[in-house]
């Protein structure tokens, strides 16, 4: 199966099975996201999600590179260097946020190294986020004169509460992955030399169970959660009672009672 093509390699997708990976590949930059790199992410994720044949979707720096060190500040004088410039450039950044959150396919953040600025909202949109002991994470507005949209603090938020949120906002202050993990903003803190392979048997966990049973959990999480796009709850209910009609619960009842693994076609 080939993966899509990107418009530039410093972002990529890659296809391993039931597994997407979009990979961040900057090192000159330490993975800062350019302006086109923002809008590539939202275009990859959609091709992503459109494929049946996947499971589950990784976003990740490239070999040992950081995960993403935010916006690529050689670009405020010039994209951003005016009040239209900078609200296309915030436009594609939410663009990107939501198009993890509301992918239907399971996300997950891979974070070694530099998790700062819009990196944390990248990671802060996907599902899980596992990260490495060298991770490092801060939102740093204050101290460029900016704000975020409003749209995509609210992923943050969800994340590790308005309390905290605040505090990291208004301090600016870099956080160590151990305090980010008592956050609750990590849900998985691994060893240096094993988040590759916990990435992995993640990955391959979740690609084993019935991928409409894991689309409707997430659609009624994003909905609970008050996400604009998943206030449908039509869309929510018909997700969830499709299930009963499936394939899949089919094959799930009749793999329980012959005491077998299931194995689930998202049908």
């Amino acid at each position: 199966m080939h993966s899509p093509q990107p418009v530039s390699q410093k972002i990529r997708a890659e296809i391993k099975g039931p597994v997407g990976y979009l990979i961040i590949d900057r090192p000159e930059r330490k993975n800062a996201l350019s302006f086109e790199m923002w809008k590539e992410v939202a275009r990859l994720i959609g091709e992503f999600g459109a494929n049946k044949a996947l499971r589950v979707v990784v976003l990740r720096g490239a070999r040992d590179l950081p995960f993403c060190s935010g916006a690529d500040i050689s670009e405020f004088e010039t994209v951003r260097a005016n009040a239209e410039g900078a609200r296309a450039y915030e436009e594609a950044n939410v663009v990107a946020f939501d198009a993890i959150a509301a992918c239907p396919l399971p996300t997950i953040a891979m974070i070694r190294s530099f998790c700062m600025g819009g990196g944390m909202g990248l990671a802060a949109a996907c599902d899980l986020r596992v990260a490495s002991e060298s991770a490092e994470f801060t939102i740093p507005p204050g101290k460029l004169g900016l704000a975020y949209p409003p749209s995509a603090i609210r992923y943050i938020v969800a994340a590790i509460g308005p309390a905290n949120a605040k505090d990291l906002l208004y301090t600016a202050r870099r956080v160590k992955v151990t305090e980010a993990e008592k956050l609750g903003f990590i849900n998985r803190l691994v060893a240096e030399d094993a988040i590759e392979s916990e990435i992995e048997k993640l990955a391959a966990a979740i690609a084993e169970n019935a991928p409409l049973s894991l689309k409707a959990g997430k659609l009624a999480i994003n909905h609970a959660s008050g996400y604009e796009f998943a206030q449908d709850m039509k869309a929510v209910n018909a997700a969830a009672e499709g299930c009963f009609d499936s394939a899949d619960y089919r094959e799930g009842r009749s793999a329980f009672l012959e005491k077998r693994k299931a194995q689930f076609k998202g049908e």
